[in-house]
């Protein structure tokens, strides 16, 4: 049981270093628009959320690099969601090239469902639930 969601990206010039190498901290950035895609996709917009009082900050994240993306390469970043979201979101990623196999940056994150008022944790609200129920099934 699982929902992966993959989010086609081009490295921008911006993104990289003076040797032509992205930059590490923008691959947080890549996690973050497949994780956001992934949710959209599967029924659940941060902009909804956020207009009935949730955040979602992340709590946790890892990062692991085995290779170098240059500009202008086609990525592709997996965000792989394992389990039901409950208080807590874990997220894996996988990022590589497009048509490549081997993964050049593996991550993880956990997020957590807040209560914006309160700034405390809470239970996703059950459209979450009836979001992800059919495509962790599949």
């Amino acid at each position: 049981m699982a929902y992966t969601y993959s989010h086609a990206h081009r490295v921008r010039y911006r993104e990289c270093d003076p040797m032509g190498v992205v930059y590490h901290t923008h691959y947080l950035d890549y996690f973050e628009m497949a994780r956001t895609e992934a949710l959209r996709h599967a029924g659940v917009r941060y902009r909804d959320l956020e207009a009935n009082g949730i955040i979602m900050p992340v709590v946790h994240v890892e990062v692991d690099y085995h290779g170098p993306a240059h500009y202008d390469d086609p990525l592709v970043v997996d965000a792989h969601f394992t389990q039901m979201p409950t208080v807590r979101v874990p997220i894996d990623y996988t990022v590589y090239r497009e048509g490549g196999d081997d993964a050049l940056v593996t991550g993880h994150t956990t997020l957590c469902f807040t209560d914006a008022e309160a700034r405390r944790p809470t239970s996703p609200p059950e459209a979450v639930h009836e979001a992800f129920a059919p495509l962790l099934e599949e």
